[in-house]
């Protein structure tokens, strides 16, 4: 029971910190998650944590939100993956609600002003991390059809402006038959050696 309740915890305040602490949106904490589930507790394994990612951004609903409570549910299931949204919630709720307050005085203020254009770049490198990360371990895999799919939505996006609804769900489709094609040679190939 204490370790269950050290577990709620740990991924409570690391969600709040991250997210108190994380400017940008989604695409900005989640190399943080990683970072903090993946590679400093061990809850999570790296394929693992790409595919949530993927899920998360498929979903309905603010990137930041819908991977915390994926890792939360991975973790300590429904109680996880509630406590992992409210601390994912709470710090811009409390921060807006200060800032709302003052909002005449932060509008004009031109070090706010500036302070807000320096993330701006910030935010821009941790985005190009996350590519890069993640677009190395679908190289690492060594597959052609993730590596046709990444190049073939990247394409769509910025060439021919193709709706990433649209995008989503040819992945989603493509992604469904290659699992049963891939489950149904396994087991072929299963039936084969018995």
């Amino acid at each position: 029971m204490k370790q269950q309740k050290n577990t709620y915890w740990t991924l409570f305040w690391s969600t709040f910190q991250l997210s108190a602490f994380t400017f940008g949106g989604g695409f900005v904490i989640i190399p943080l998650m990683r970072k903090k589930f993946v590679h400093h507790l061990k809850w999570i394994e790296e394929e693992e944590m790409l595919d949530l990612t993927a899920i998360a951004q498929s979903c309905p609903g603010a990137i930041a939100v819908n991977a915390s409570i994926l890792v939360g549910y991975r973790v300590a299931g429904v109680p996880g993956a509630l406590i992992t949204m409210l601390g994912t919630v709470l710090p811009p709720l409390i921060i807006i609600s200060i800032i709302s307050l003052f909002y005449a005085a932060f509008r004009d203020n031109a070090v706010v002003s500036m302070v807000m254009s320096g993330m701006l770049a910030g935010v821009a490198a941790v985005i190009c991390d996350v590519v890069l990360t993640m677009g190395a371990n679908i190289f690492k895999q060594k597959k052609l059809l993730p590596i046709f799919v990444l190049a073939g939505a990247f394409c769509a996006v910025r060439l021919w402006n193709v709706n990433i609804i649209l995008i989503i769900l040819v992945c989603g489709a493509l992604g469904a038959a290659n699992l049963a094609w891939s489950t149904r040679k396994k087991n072929q190939e299963g039936g084969e050696v018995q």
